[in-house]
């Protein structure tokens, strides 16, 4: 029989973690900036919205990518193809900062100069009345700097381009001009597409994780899912009574524990918000990667042992383990090399699919282990988590500047570092490349759902049409597309997720029981009356 047992403080911890890597679906653009800050004051003819700027630059010939830029509130904008854009030579100004009419040859020319001493305005006139076609001008930080104009100083003659820089992207043009070499550059503001093809593949993920880790036991048999317990420990002995039938390791949520979990991913919010430093993204990337390959083990193994139940029994003696799996051995340092390569990879263009991997594998193993004992249980959780997702996605920014959840969840102040308790799928037709991401509160929350509903049909002996997983399961991938709809129709504000799940699955099992009569069962059952281990009728 399933057996309520405590959690261990790892896994307990990486619950909370995943809460706060945050039940938010967002898009993460790899050069992720405001393009427009309604802060920043407007005047005429100085009025531009900010956009993004690509530079691509070439040294003696040699194309070496692209930096990001910004515009300013005055000039003109560079064209949105870079096959309508031209390649010009760049050149720094004389005096450097451009506060005055430089001594060197601009003419047709990217104008180089740096921050400060005078306004941007000034340096602009100066450049143009040179000859220069557009100008960058290179910030004393790593920000992209916002250029506007004062009320009594309009940019209103200024007809160039000017693009701001961070400090490292011009030391890196710097480089090589003062190495004498010659450096063009090309300036264009591509568009994003209006509609992000990369959410199909996020929707796909995201419901495919759910309906597998819901139908687990019935894909690779329960005997399968205890392997995971047994990785590295000593042959089960026959116990007092004579049976030596094992256990699933099953930790039932509770009302009070459903409270406290969230208050807790709350708090735990706010410390990664306030104090969001590489060495905390570091100790979260460590247990990403337990939790990973934990799962990952688990998976695994189970797929295995269903395919080659024979090859499982082979065991062999290590020191200190005595007795183990030669099989779940082999997978275990499979799964702890892939989750090592990744940790080293994880700034590499394809470290995706090894995130999504583990990720993946992390949250069908939790969804065996943690499960909800009725309805009533799942109301006080998952209603929780619904008020905790929007209060954190928009109620946050009006209480500190910005989205706490979405700032978390991006890893905006990590110092390039990037939570890992996300999904990932690359935008690989936007031009400024980024990904979608989907916390994994988006489906563990409902997840748990939806595998309580397929436990009580089992339980019941249900079939698709009376049942409730299949409803669910429905429910959640058309909560999903609400949620897509949102971010489309408010321009890429990250949403939270739960605010269109939890109505859509949650919502759905309360009318589908009160409709049929069956909300009274649902709300009281256990968890155990919902897991036998036996059918019905045998002692």
């Amino acid at each position: 029989m399933a057996t309520s047992t405590a959690i261990s403080p790892p896994l307990l911890l990486l619950l909370l973690l995943l809460l706060t890597a945050g039940a938010v679906i967002s898009p993460a653009a790899a050069d992720d900036v405001k393009a427009e800050n309604a802060g920043v004051p407007k005047y005429p003819n100085c009025s531009n919205d900010f956009q993004l700027v690509k530079v691509r630059y070439w040294v003696d010939g040699v194309d070496h990518g692209s930096i990001t830029g910004m515009t300013a509130r005055f000039g003109s904008l560079p064209p949105p193809l870079e096959e309508k854009a031209f390649r010009l030579p760049a050149t720094f100004t004389t005096p450097l900062n451009g506060c005055s009419a430089s001594t060197s040859k601009l003419n047709l020319s990217v104008a180089l100069s740096v921050r400060g001493n005078c306004t941007y305005t000034a340096k602009a006139k100066d450049a143009e009345a040179a000859g220069a076609a557009a100008l960058v001008i290179v910030n004393d930080s790593e920000e992209l700097s916002e250029m506007v104009c004062s009320e009594d100083d309009t940019g209103a003659s200024i007809t160039i381009p000017v693009i701001s820089v961070t400090k490292s992207a011009g030391e890196i043009l710097n480089l090589s001009l003062a190495a004498g070499k010659k450096v063009e550059l090309l300036l264009y503001s591509p568009e994003r597409p209006p509609i992000d093809y990369s959410v199909i593949f996020v929707w796909l993920i995201a419901v495919g994780t759910v309906v597998i880790a819901s139908l687990w036991s019935d894909l690779v048999g329960c005997e399968c899912s205890n392997e995971r317990y047994d990785e590295l420990s000593k042959e089960s002995a026959t116990t007092d009574s004579g049976k030596n039938e094992p256990e699933d390791e099953v930790v039932d949520i509770t009302v009070k524990s459903a409270v406290f979990f969230v208050f807790s991913a709350s708090a735990l919010l706010l410390l990664l918000f306030f104090f969001m430093e590489t060495w905390l993204i570091w100790i979260l990337i460590v247990l990403f990667c337990i939790g990973g390959i934990e799962g990952m083990h688990f998976c695994i193994s189970g797929v295995l042992l269903r395919s080659r139940s024979s090859s499982g029994r082979r065991t062999m003696k290590l020191p200190f383990f005595g007795e183990v799996s030669v099989l779940s051995l082999s997978v275990l340092l499979f799964c702890v090399a892939f989750g090592v390569f990744w940790a080293v990879n994880r700034r590499s263009d394809y470290s995706w699919v090894g995130q999504d991997v583990l990720g993946i594998c992390f949250m069908i193993s939790v969804l065996q282990i943690v499960r909800l004992p009725n309805i009533k249980v799942a109301t006080a959780l998952l209603c929780c988590a619904f008020v905790y997702d929007i209060f954190w996605v928009f109620i946050s920014p009006y209480l500190f500047q910005r989205s706490v959840m979405v700032t978390v969840a991006r890893g905006d102040d990590a110092g390039g570092e990037a939570i890992p308790m996300v999904l990932r799928f690359p935008r690989f037709l936007d031009p400024w490349g980024g990904y979608d991401m989907l916390g994994f509160g988006d489906i563990i929350f409902p997840g748990l759902l939806l595998s309580f509903s397929r436990r009580f049909d089992k339980w019941n002996k249900k079939g698709l049409a009376n049942g409730y997983f299949v409803y669910l399961a429905v429910g959640y991938g058309v909560g999903m597309f609400l949620t897509y709809i949102g971010l489309y129709l408010m321009d890429g504000q990250g949403q939270p997720a739960l605010l269109y799940l939890v109505p859509c699955t949650l919502g759905t099992t309360v009318v589908l029981g009160l409709i049929r009569g069956e909300l009274k069962d649902l709300w009281s059952c256990n968890g155990d009356s919902t897991t036998p281990s036996r059918p019905p009728g045998m002692a």
